[in-house]
């Protein structure tokens, strides 16, 4: 029979070996806490003295997502002489470049002929746009004698005009400048489809050897880890290829039955645009907008009120159904993000920005339920 002094020996033992547990615990969190912090680091200072093959890297992997669906579906097996055949993987994905490339030629031998012509026509009304400006201009100054406004505020009106004339000017020389750059990077962006089709093609082999890397005992969170990334980075790209298509389409056929000039252009400039979150239809509406108001007053409300109704089911409607329960970002979130992206890499970080934002938000919320308190039996 076990005197007291002995029962007070033994759950003091206890104690100090909870204690020493829980310690261990606690310093094994705080180590992966380090490592995860200079995992990061280090993967941020490798993007930016690696940007352009970065850049490249995230367009392939982009592209291989929204092609990735054609794969799985040319790989399905076929029944041919009473057998049923399956293509090899690199098969399906040639002939889905196949495909893909026939439909890029017929679309522009369709399409190029009217954008032609829109360009044309465009170029040639420079100068009459120029001059609606200036009858415009004479008009607003006839209408401050007429209203009498005083020279202060007609001078603070103006100076405000003419200022967001000059950022108008200077934000579109930045596109034009930033379009020929993209045009010089070309070539670069060849290997992009190259580098897809190895992701297509080995991409599951890629990520069995990225998690043997890590120790045994959290394989199975990264495993997780990486089907949450994939899913979401799926669910985005997708879901935004399909907006801009229905967009672009939606715009083009509105604005040729409303009248509005250049119904082919602005379709294919909103399908564009419309990648770029919050910023890229604001940019189409002012366009749009201005272009109508030249031709005619009544013509720039329609193409207003139709781009405004458009905008409202596709954000409400449209869009929370392609990109469903997989990613939860408030508009905030999605606004400073653009922010974000446009201040630390330009045009590229603007489309990015989301993405990149979606998939940090993961990570966290993996690394908070990592963090949970470890149960120790007593």
């Amino acid at each position: 029979m076990r005197t007291p002094r002995v029962h007070q020996l033994q759950a003091r033992a206890e104690g100090q070996q909870l204690a020493a547990h829980r310690r261990a615990a606690r310093l094994s969190l705080r180590r992966r806490d380090l490592l995860v912090v200079a995992g990061l680091a280090a993967a941020a200072w490798a993007a930016h003295r690696l940007e352009r093959i970065v850049l490249m890297l995230i367009l392939a992997m982009f592209f291989a997502y929204v092609i990735a669906p054609l794969v799985q579906g040319a790989e399905q097996p076929l029944r041919l002489r009473g057998r049923s055949r399956r293509l090899p993987r690199w098969a399906a994905i040639s002939v889905v470049y196949m495909l893909l490339a026939g439909a890029a030629v017929a679309a522009t031998v369709v399409l190029w002929p009217t954008a032609a012509q829109q360009i044309d026509d465009a170029v040639a009304s420079g100068p009459a746009y120029a001059e609606s400006f200036r009858v415009w201009e004479r008009g607003w100054t006839r209408s401050y004698e007429r209203l009498r406004i005083p020279i202060e505020l007609r001078r603070g009106i103006n100076e405000s005009a003419l200022g967001a004339g000059d950022a108008a000017v200077v934000y579109g020389r930045g596109l034009i400048v930033s379009a020929l750059g993209a045009l010089s990077e070309i070539p670069f962006l060849i290997l992009v489809p190259v580098l897809a089709f190895f992701l297509l093609k080995d991409g599951a082999a890629i990520r069995r050897a990225a998690l043997t890397t890590l120790p045994h005992r959290i394989q199975l969170r990264g495993h997780r880890l990486l089907e949450a990334l994939n899913v979401t980075l799926a669910a985005y790209v997708r879901a935004q290829l399909i907006a801009c298509a229905i967009v672009g389409v939606l715009c083009g056929i509105g604005f040729a039955l409303l009248g509005t000039p250049y119904a082919t252009l602005l379709g294919a400039l909103a399908a564009v645009l419309e990648f770029v979150p919050l910023v890229g239809p604001l940019i189409l509406a002012a366009v749009a907008t201005a272009i109508a108001a030249f031709h005619d007053p009544m013509l720039a409300l329609w193409t207003a009120g139709f781009l405004t109704v458009l905008r409202v089911v596709q954000d409400y409607v449209i869009y929370p159904r392609l990109i469903g329960r997989d990613i939860h970002l408030h508009p905030l979130a999605v606004m400073l993000a653009v922010l974000a992206g446009a201040e630390l890499g330009g045009i590229a970080g603007i489309f990015i920005a989301v993405p990149v934002v979606a998939l940090l938000s993961v990570v966290a919320r993996h690394c908070l339920e990592w963090r949970a308190p470890v149960a120790v039996e007593p």
